[in-house]
């Protein structure tokens, strides 16, 4: 492994021996913001500028709570390093860059799925690359390598993925004596009625429609999903939670869920998620499926069965990780 961790199996990175402080800390989509604070646990608060929105502000105060937060400006004029996500939904990690250029400073970008990676660093026919590439997978790794040869490439420990799969299993050994009780009380009263398989299903925002069809991918995915539930072989019972993308707005599955309920799949149950975690979500479940997002890779490192439903009209999954069902590849042929 490429990595510059003297502390890795802690999580915490040695600040001082990787980044030239004061360091701005920059993000706004949920993905990298956990990365990067996976990396930063255990740093001092003194050398951290952090100019966080949107879903990674959320992240950024769940682990270090309500500290004052700079704008994007003021951070980078007061740093001499420049931490930044590559989310899609802003463009302030990307005007982030372009202020490390225009400053001299130094740049690092975190590379935090296997999809659009030249997208990531274009805004309205403007590229700005960073100095330096932070990723924390292997396949990750190649692929930004051949994309991005002159441009350092570094793999760091997957501080967030370990921290995540830790707590699901500390979940798990919680929710254990609850299940156990709740399913002795449900035998009892339905006889030797089998309890549901528990699908936790992962959502995420697709940001395009499949081929011919005009609702946005993550609704075709769902609906193909469902259709295609036999062929998982979960039981004549499934009890499915839906788990919106912390960037997806409040409501969106909303009238979905509607339609479904209507006329209810026999033995489906189908209700949001309510967990205060995804670790907490993850526990509770045995199988866990959506499109290609990073809580799939979670789910899979937790020792969950993991199913990809992207249809097959679209674009095959991005996901590198040969364990990974495509529910595609059940059918024979198009069921269409």
């Amino acid at each position: 492994m490429d990595t510059d961790f003297a502390t890795a199996a802690a999580g915490a990175m040695p600040l001082a021996a990787l980044l030239a402080t004061p360091c701005a800390v920059v993000a706004h989509d949920a993905g990298a913001a956990n990365h990067i604070l996976a990396w930063l646990r255990g740093s001092d608060a003194a050398a951290l500028l952090p100019s966080m929105a949107g879903p990674a502000l959320q992240a950024w105060r769940r682990e270090r709570g309500d500290t004052p937060q700079l704008g994007l400006e003021q951070a980078v004029a007061g740093a001499q390093t420049v931490l930044t996500g590559t989310g899609w939904a802003s463009d302030l990690e990307h005007a982030a860059r372009r202020l490390a250029r225009q400053q001299g400073k130094h740049s690092i970008a975190v590379l935090d799925h296997w999809t659009n990676y030249r997208e990531r660093f274009e805004r309205g026919g403007e590229q700005v690359l960073p100095d330096e590439l932070w990723v924390s997978d292997r396949h990750a790794l190649a692929l930004a390598r051949r994309l991005f040869p002159a441009i350092p490439v570094r793999q760091q420990p997957n501080a967030y993925l370990d921290g995540l799969v830790a707590e699901v299993h500390a979940c798990e050994r919680a929710a254990t004596a609850a299940l156990a009780s709740a399913a002795a009380t449900a035998a009892q009263q339905a006889g030797t009625a089998p309890q549901p398989a528990r699908v936790l299903y992962v959502l995420e925002p697709i940001r395009q429609a499949w081929g011919e069809l005009s609702e946005p991918g993550e609704f075709a995915a769902l609906d193909f999903f469902i259709a295609g539930l036999d062929r998982l072989q979960l039981g004549p019972q499934v009890d499915i939670r839906l788990r919106p993308h912390p960037s997806d707005p409040p409501g969106k599955y909303d009238a979905w869920l509607a339609r479904q309920n209507a006329i209810p799949p026999e033995g489906v149950t189908l209700a949001l998620d309510s967990a205060a975690t995804l670790a907490q979500a993850l526990a509770w479940s045995q199988a866990v499926a959506g499109c290609q997002t990073y809580a799939m890779v979670v789910a899979l490192a937790a020792g969950r069965r993991v199913v990809s439903s992207v249809p097959p009209w679209a674009p095959r999954c991005v996901l590198p990780h040969p364990d990974i069902i495509q529910l595609s590849d059940l059918y024979p042929t198009d069921p269409s």
